[in-house]
C-alpha cells in the first residue's frame, strides 16, 4: 500500500469513524445522518475548491518537492480548521438565543438560495483577484501555508454559511458539548482537502482534480440546495 493511501486511510478512519464513535458514545446516534449530511455539504462545495486549486496553482509554479508540498498543504489545511471552528464558535454564540427550529427555516431558506445561486452560476467566494494575488505572492514555507489558510479561511463562510449556521443553532443548544461537536464537524469539512493532497498522484493532477470539481459547481450546488432543504424539513418535523 502506498504511503499516501494509508495516510488517506487514517484520515477516513480519524473524519468518520472518529465521529461516529464519539457521537454514538454520547447517545447522539439518530443525529449521525444529520451530522454527516451538513458537514459534507459544507466541505463538498464549489468555495472550498476554488480557494483549494488557487493554492494548488500557486504552489505549482514554485517548482517545490513532493514532500514540501504535503508539509505545506498540512499546514494550510490545519490552519483552514483553526480558522472555520474560531468561525463556528462565533455562529454559535450569535446563534445561541435562535430557537432550534428557526435552524429549520434558515436551512431551507439557503438550500433555495444554493439551489438558485447554482442554476445561475453565480459565484459566492469573496475576493478570488485578491486571494490568488496573495497566493502566489506568500512563500513556500509552513509559515506561509498557515498565513494563506487563516487568511482563505474568511472567504468560505458567505459560501458555506447555510449548514454552518444551521449546525451551529442546532447544537449551540448543547453547551460544552457544543466544542466537541464543533470540533468534529470540522474534521469532516477538511476531508476533501486531504484527499485533494493524498489521493492524486501528482500536484499537476491534484490540481486538476480540484479543477473539475470547480466546473461542477453548478450540480455540486444544486445537490447541497437539495439536501439542505431536506436538513430543514427534519428539523421541523
Amino acid at each position: 500500500m502506498k504511503k499516501e493511501a494509508k495516510y488517506l486511510l487514517l484520515i477516513v478512519l480519524i473524519s468518520f469513524g472518529l465521529s461516529s464513535l464519539i457521537l454514538s458514545i454520547l447517545g447522539l446516534v439518530s443525529f449521525i445522518p444529520q451530522f454527516f449530511t451538513l458537514a459534507i455539504v459544507d466541505s463538498i462545495n464549489p468555495c472550498t475548491f476554488v480557494v483549494y486549486t488557487i493554492f494548488l496553482i500557486a504552489l505549482s509554479v514554485k517548482n517545490i518537492s513532493k514532500r514540501a508540498v504535503y508539509v505545506i498543504g498540512l499546514s494550510f489545511i490545519f490552519a483552514v480548521y483553526i480558522a472555520y471552528y474560531t468561525l463556528g464558535v462565533g455562529l454559535m454564540v450569535i446563534t445561541g438565543k435562535i430557537p432550534v427550529a428557526w435552524a429549520g427555516y434558515l436551512a431551507i431558506a439557503f438550500g433555495v438560495y444554493e439551489i438558485v445561486t447554482g442554476i445561475l452560476e453565480k459565484s459566492r467566494t469573496v475576493g478570488k483577484g485578491k486571494l490568488r494575488k496573495l497566493a502566489f505572492s506568500t512563500e513556500a514555507t509552513v509559515i506561509g501555508g498557515i498565513i494563506l489558510g487563516l487568511t482563505v479561511s474568511t472567504t468560505l463562510l458567505p459560501c458555506s454559511m447555510g449548514p454552518y449556521i444551521v449546525y451551529a443553532t442546532i447544537i449551540s443548544k448543547m453547551k460544552a458539548l457544543a466544542y466537541v461537536l464543533l470540533g468534529l464537524y470540522n474534521l469532516v469539512f477538511v476531508f476533501p482537502l486531504f484527499v485533494i493532497l493524498f489521493a492524486m498522484g501528482s500536484l499537476k493532477e491534484s490540481k486538476e482534480f480540484s479543477q473539475a470539481m470547480v466546473r461542477h459547481s453548478r450540480e455540486l450546488s444544486i445537490v447541497a440546495g437539495i439536501l439542505l432543504i431536506g436538513i430543514g424539513l427534519w428539523v421541523l418535523v
